[in-house]
């Protein structure tokens, strides 16, 4: 009975992810990037409603490899002397084995089980390796699993919403849209919204331009006063050629 692997790890191991979800075809971001170890079955982000109170584990992509999150899975199982590396702040390691072959080996350290080149004190490449490693010696995981009652999804971990992706990314938390077609709010009433405001007179290279809201109305000098001011001068003509 030992030499067993406990389910959620079997279905870690064997369970497909990244590909598209057969009960969410058609809604966007249904790739399969999460591992339900209760279910022992792969899940995506639109499937978490059923599984909300399930031990939920993110898989990541890199180099084209699943990995999970040392953090996450130290939580699970003893990952000592596997090795990790480093994607976006956060150290992952290799779900399966990633054989390398070598015809000649050098100094160093390498995989137990899949000769890959690993930098030291590492032995293991990836979790796999570890666990066949250690199924093959000592035929028992116990001593290596860890109890773990509750495992939610990290906090980084988007979950995406029924809007379109413009309003996703471009809608900020708890913003206001001020619609400036309905009336604004006053103690004092809307008469107080026809308070006269003096205009900003500003400075432009070929007059004045009146800036600012004002509540008299300009009368046609007014208007045909600024326009003489800020119109320019005729456009030159060049001295005919001798």
């Amino acid at each position: 009975m030992g030499i067993q692997k406990p389910a959620w790890l079997e279905a870690l191991y064997n369970q497909k992810f990244f590909v598209g979800c057969s009960f969410h075809e058609t809604s966007k971001k249904n790739e399969k990037n999460i591992c339900c170890l209760d279910c022992c079955i792969s899940i995506c982000p639109h499937c978490l409603s059923s599984h909300r109170f399930h031990r939920l584990l993110q898989v990541r992509r890199y180099v084209y490899h699943d990995v999970v999150r040392l953090e996450d899975l130290q939580k699970l199982i003893d990952c000592s002397n596997v090795q990790p590396y480093t994607i976006n702040s956060a150290k992952v390691v290799f779900i399966k084995k990633r054989p390398q072959n070598r015809q000649f080996k050098g100094s160093g350290n390498f995989c137990t089980s899949c000769d890959r080149s690993l930098q030291e004190p590492y032995v293991h490449c990836s979790l796999g390796c570890k666990v066949d490693f250690v199924l093959k010696h000592k035929r028992d995981l116990t001593s290596y699993l860890r109890p773990c009652n509750s495992l939610p999804l990290s906090m980084d971990f988007l979950i995406p919403q029924d809007v379109g992706d413009d309003e996703m990314t471009n809608e900020t938390p708890r913003s206001t849209i001020v619609d400036y077609d309905e009336p604004m709010s006053s103690s004092s009433g809307s008469e107080n919204m026809s308070i006269a405001q003096p205009p900003i007179v500003r400075k432009k290279r070929s007059g004045l331009c009146l800036c600012g809201r004002s509540s008299r109305k300009i009368s046609s000098e007014d208007i045909a006063t600024s326009i003489s001011i800020s119109r320019r001068k005729g456009i030159p003509h060049r001295s005919p050629l001798c």
